[in-house]
C-alpha cells in the first residue's frame, strides 16, 4: 500500500477547500512552508493595471505592503470598499477588480503610506 506522499495527499476538501498536502491543513493555515512576505524593500508601495491571463478583464495590482496576513486582508476590504468594487488577495498582492489605480493610490497616500503608480502609460 502506497503511503499519503507517493500518492499526493489531500488537496481539497469540502470543509476547508484547498488543503496543502503536506500538512493537511487548510492553505491559509499552512505552516510547512510560511515565509513572510516582504515584497519592495525600498518602502513604496507600486499600484499598477494588468489585464494578462484574465480574458481582457483588467485589475489593479497592489504590490510592496509586506504586511503580514490579516493586517493585509482588513487593508484589502478597505481598499474594495472604496472603489466599490471585488477583488482578492494572493501571495501577499492585492487584486482589485477594474481600473481603479488613482483611486487607489489616492487612498494609500490617505493612510500615510509611500505609494506611486507603477507599470505604462496612464
Amino acid at each position: 500500500m502506497k503511503s499519503d506522499k507517493q500518492t499526493g495527499g489531500l488537496v481539497y476538501s469540502t470543509d476547508v477547500g484547498r488543503t496543502c498536502p503536506e500538512c493537511r491543513l487548510a492553505i491559509a493555515q499552512c505552516v510547512c512552508g510560511q515565509t513572510v512576505i516582504n515584497v519592495s524593500a525600498d518602502g513604496i508601495v507600486r499600484v499598477s493595471r494588468e489585464t494578462k491571463g484574465r480574458k481582457g478583464k483588467g485589475v489593479t495590482l497592489v504590490k510592496g505592503l509586506g504586511l503580514e496576513a490579516e493586517p493585509l486582508t482588513k487593508l484589502s476590504k478597505q481598499i474594495k470598499a472604496t472603489c466599490g468594487c471585488g477583488g482578492t488577495v494572493k501571495d501577499g498582492i492585492i487584486e482589485v477588480q477594474g481600473d481603479h489605480v488613482d483611486t487607489v493610490v489616492a487612498f494609500l497616500l490617505k493612510q500615510g503610506l509611500k505609494a506611486k503608480r507603477a507599470g505604462g502609460a496612464s
